[in-house]
Formats: C-alpha cells, sequence, structure tokens
C-alpha cells in the first residue's frame, strides 16, 4: 500500500468526529407505524428527487425504485431470489431455435383506469422506445429484437419487420436478433416496461419528452400502485391500485418516496422514527450500527461499480495516457478501507468479480511509478503545464468525501490540481448527458446478473455511453458475445472486451457496491438481493 498516512490519518478524524451516540439515540426507536393509524403506510428513503416517472426516459436507481411500484412487465421477479416469475404474461413458450418467445396474457391484467393491457400496448411501448427522436437512453436494450437497432439508428424507417407483434389482443410475438439466454430477466429493466398509449397520445405525440403524463392526475399504470401525489423535494405518495390483477396480493395501502439527499438527515428522519427503511448509510454511522444496533443494520452484496468517468473529448482527457495515469494513480484500498467502510472490494475492473460466474484478466495496474511515466508521455512531467480541471458529483457527502481524498490522491502522486463541483441529481444528470463536464462521479447497478449488463454499455454511441468514447473492436466483440450461446467462449470474448476497456480508460472504476441501509424491523419481506430490487406487493409491516 502506498504511504497515504497523512492523508488517512486525517479522513479517520474526520470520520471518527461523528461517531459518537448520545443516550438519546440508544432508546428505542419510535415505530413508524404508529403515526400511520389503521393504515399500512411503509416510508422509504430514495435519495434525491426523480428525474422523471417515465419509464422511457429515465436512467437512474431513484427513479427505477417508484417506476417498479407503478407499472408491471410481462414478467415480475421472484421477491427472493428475483428470477422471472409472471407478470402481464401468464405464461410464455420458447421456439427451439431460442429466438421467438411467444407470451400469453392474463385477462385480468388491467390497467389503472380499468383498460386492459393489451399486446398491442406492448407494440405501441417497444416502437415508443426505439423512436429515434424519443433520444431513450436505454434504446439500446430494445436492440435485442430483430431490426430494433436498424430502426432505432434511422436506418429502417417502418417499424413493421422489428420483432414484436401483436398476434391477437392477448398473445405477443416477440422475435429476438439472436438466442438471449438472459431475455427474460432483461424484461424486468424498465425500459421494457409498457406505458397506456391513449394517455402518451392525450398529452402528445409517441416521440415527445416531459409532456405531464407522469403528473398524478394523468399518469396511468398497470402495477401494484397508482401515483396519488408529488410534492417536489418532499415526498411521492403512491396508493394500492384497486384495478391490479394481484391486488389480493399488496399488503401495504400506501408507500411514502422521500427525496432525502442529505445522508446525516436521513439517518436522523430514520431514528425518529419517520422512515421505515433508509437508501444509504453515513459513513461515520456504520461503526456504530455494528456496535449497538446491528439488527437495524443491512450490509449486503450488491451488483454494482462505483467509478469515474473521463469525458474524451476534452484535452487532455482525448488521450489514453491520461486517463490510465489519473486512474491508476488513486489507492483503491485506502478508500475502501479508510472512506466507504463498508466492506466494499477495490474495484480494478469495471464488471463486478463473479458476475453470473464471470471472472476476467482485464486489470487497471496500480504501479504509480508507471502512471507517472504515462503522464510525462504525455507531456506532463510532475504534472508541469496539466491545465485546471473540474471533478463533478452529484449532492452527496459520500460522493464529497471521496472526491476529496482523490484530489488529495491525484495531487500528492502525479502533481496536479483538480476542482471539485457538485450538482444537485437532476442538473448533474443533465450535464453528464449533454457532455459537459471534465470528470464525473457515477455508479452503475446491474440491469439484470449478466456481464452484459456492464460491457454494452460502453458500444459507440450508447445512450449510456456519457465518456463519449468509442473503440471498433470493443463494439465488434461486445457484438460476438451477444450472440455466441457457449458460456466460456462468450465470457473469454467479453472478457477480451473488458481489457481494451481498461487499457483505454474511458472510466476509472473505484470499487464494487455493497447496498447499506437501515432497516426498521417491522418491515417484513424485505429480503437481501444482488439487484437490491424488493418487490412492493411480497412486502408487509408488522
Amino acid at each position: 500500500m502506498r504511504p497515504f498516512f497523512q492523508l488517512c490519518l486525517a479522513v479517520s478524524l474526520l470520520l471518527l468526529s461523528g461517531t459518537a451516540c448520545s443516550k438519546r439515540e440508544k432508546q428505542a426507536r419510535p415505530d413508524p407505524a404508529d403515526a400511520a393509524d389503521t393504515a399500512k403506510i411503509l416510508r422509504l428513503g430514495n435519495g434525491s428527487e426523480p428525474q422523471d416517472l417515465d419509464p422511457h426516459i429515465v436512467t437512474g436507481v431513484t427513479e427505477h425504485n417508484i417506476i417498479c411500484a407503478l407499472i408491471e412487465g410481462l414478467v415480475a421477479e421472484d421477491p427472493e431470489t428475483l428470477d422471472p416469475v409472471p407478470g402481464v404474461a401468464t405464461r410464455w413458450e420458447l421456439s427451439a431455435d431460442g429466438r421467438v418467445y411467444t407470451f400469453h396474457f392474463r385477462e385480468e391484467a388491467r390497467w389503472s383506469n380499468g383498460d386492459p393491457v393489451t399486446a398491442h400496448d406492448f407494440v405501441f411501448s417497444y416502437k415508443r422506445m426505439l423512436t429515434p427522436a424519443l433520444g431513450a437512453p436505454y434504446a439500446y436494450m430494445l436492440y435485442l429484437l430483430e431490426n430494433g437497432e436498424a430502426y432505432n439508428k434511422g436506418t429502417l424507417d417502418d417499424f413493421e419487420p422489428v420483432g414484436v407483434q401483436a398476434i391477437d389482443d392477448r398473445t405477443l410475438k416477440i422475435t429476438l436478433a439472436a438466442p438471449t439466454p438472459y431475455f427474460l430477466a432483461v424484461l424486468n429493466h424498465y425500459s421494457w416496461f409498457p406505458v397506456h398509449p391513449p394517455t402518451i397520445l392525450q398529452h402528445g405525440t409517441i416521440d415527445q419528452r416531459s409532456t405531464g403524463w407522469t403528473r398524478p392526475e394523468s399518469h396511468i399504470g398497470n402495477g401494484p400502485y397508482v401515483l396519488a401525489s408529488w410534492e417536489p423535494d418532499q415526498k411521492i405518495t403512491v396508493t394500492r391500485n384497486p384495478m391490479y390483477w394481484d391486488r389480493a396480493t399488496v399488503k401495504i395501502d400506501e408507500i411514502h418516496f422521500h427525496p432525502i439527499g442529505d445522508h446525516a438527515t436521513e439517518e436522523r428522519t430514520f431514528r425518529s422514527g419517520k422512515l421505515h427503511v433508509t437508501s444509504t448509510i453515513p459513513i461515520d454511522r456504520i461503526a456504530h450500527y455494528r456496535d449497538n444496533q446491528p439488527d437495524l443494520l443491512r450490509l449486503d452484496p450488491y451488483l454494482g461499480t462505483y467509478y469515474y468517468i473521463f469525458n474524451v473529448q476534452r484535452k487532455p482527457l482525448d488521450d489514453p495516457r491520461v486517463r490510465r495515469a489519473l486512474s491508476m494513480a488513486i489507492d483503491r484500498a485506502t478508500i475502501v478501507e479508510r472512506v466507504t467502510k463498508a466492506g466494499e472490494d477495490p474495484a480494478y475492473h469495471f464488471t463486478p468479480p463473479g458476475t453470473a460466474g464471470y471472472q476476467t484478466d482485464a486489470r487497471i495496474s496500480d504501479e504509480l511509478g508507471e502512471a507517472r511515466k504515462l503522464l510525462a508521455d504525455a507531456g506532463y512531467p510532475a504534472g508541469e503545464g496539466f491545465p485546471s480541471l473540474k471533478l463533478l458529483y452529484n449532492t452527496s457527502d459520500a460522493h464529497e468525501r471521496i472526491a476529496q481524498v482523490i484530489q488529495q490522491m491525484w495531487k500528492k502522486a502525479l502533481g496536479i490540481e483538480i476542482q471539485l463541483e457538485n450538482m444537485e441529481w437532476k442538473v448533474y444528470l443533465d450535464a453528464t448527458q449533454r457532455g459537459t463536464y471534465d470528470i464525473a462521479r457515477a455508479g452503475w447497478i446491474g440491469d439484470y446478473v449478466d456481464p452484459n449488463s456492464f460491457l454494452d454499455m460502453w458500444v459507440t454511441g450508447g445512450g449510456n455511453n456519457r465518456a463519449n468514447w468509442s473503440n471498433a473492436d470493443y463494439d465488434r466483440l461486445i457484438r460476438e458475445a451477444s450472440t455466441t450461446l457457449d458460456p466460456t467462449q462468450r465470457f473469454k470474448t467479453f472478457s477480451e472486451a473488458e481489457t481494451i476497456l481498461m487499457k483505454e480508460s474511458p472510466i476509472m472504476p473505484i470499487y464494487s457496491y455493497r447496498s447499506k441501509s437501515l432497516v426498521d424491523p417491522s418491515v417484513q419481506g424485505w429480503n437481501p438481493t444482488i439487484l437490491d430490487h424488493h418487490p412492493y406487493k411480497h412486502l408487509d409491516l408488522k
């Protein structure tokens, strides 16, 4: 480990300063259910104010948490394993060649206004998702469909040849471009969720964004809950959907999503009994809960990577030597041991180790001497002449602390000065989507349990490729892996692609996530899952 002793000591003192526990904190927490009278109201911390609730234009976990209460796809998730189980479709068949799925809809599936959910609704929704003018960031997820990519990229004008067809109102035929073993799991991502066509068209055209259809007075969904109210920066309330086909399973009457971005405020809100579950835990409070209230603490495996993005369109970050030098110069072990302190693992490649059995030889080196040589070869010996760059992060005390530590690591190891800049979630998303940043904090949680969920986002022109990076060999390898059925060869091809990704370093992996939350014992059915999904209809309050 490199001698970051003074830095680590400063960080340790900073964190220790917040660990004292008052007598009041040791008392029993008020029960959040006490304020709910006879109604069962689940109160969840949800990090940030959502960008939108349109499943076809959002990209964040914050939005996912709410959308999954309001909309259901062809399949749903088992509450313990997250394996695909019947949703709108009660059953399905797969052709012998592995390319054609036929889904049979349940007759009782209804939109919240009483309209039947039909196969035609899904055809409309997939057409909307792939319509180029909508600019859906996740449009590439539907490239699994035959001709889906061609339609989205404008080389095919007619949607008819795209691999989705309504055989009748309750039968949907999906034809894939190639056999896809993980396809059913992909269907639980909100990019594959349906929208209510009459509502979309009542508020605009199929390819219009932000038309107001997601406001409480307009929203129509088909999930276990309906959108009751949206108080910006306060809470979003969803209530039971009386039209939901499986409404008898739903036990909780309301869910309140609270966008509390400040982690210390969220933890105090939990202690006061006003939250059942937090979105995270302040770093300096983990030790307290480990030692004093372990029954409230959840530190679970989480399929995700915390990383920084380099805008490769901006100098000097257009030089891969500079990007590699920056990535090689940080001490990841110090960050997870002294800063995050929740059992995270240092990340030397992008895909979390063991994702669906995938292992890779790809690795970013941590040789400081090599990092300094690369920076010198790029024209900046000992950081001389290196321009002033900004490191952008969305508002969060944890992101700020990590950024401060990395800022000091870069200064000490490479002699360069980086400025820090924080923005609220929506503004941060806009800046990274438009490419108006130098370096930006990011996190990626797997959309499904497969390395493709991590590696396909960096293909040229990908909706979530906010580094604006492009490499033809990488694109080719990802296409090959996506159509390879032999798992050994498939993983080998992914590993070759990830080796290119680490060599070019448009991103800087920092650590593999663990989900961190406080959960009140009254919450029943909050199972640890690798994607941190908790299907709401299976939850209860004791």
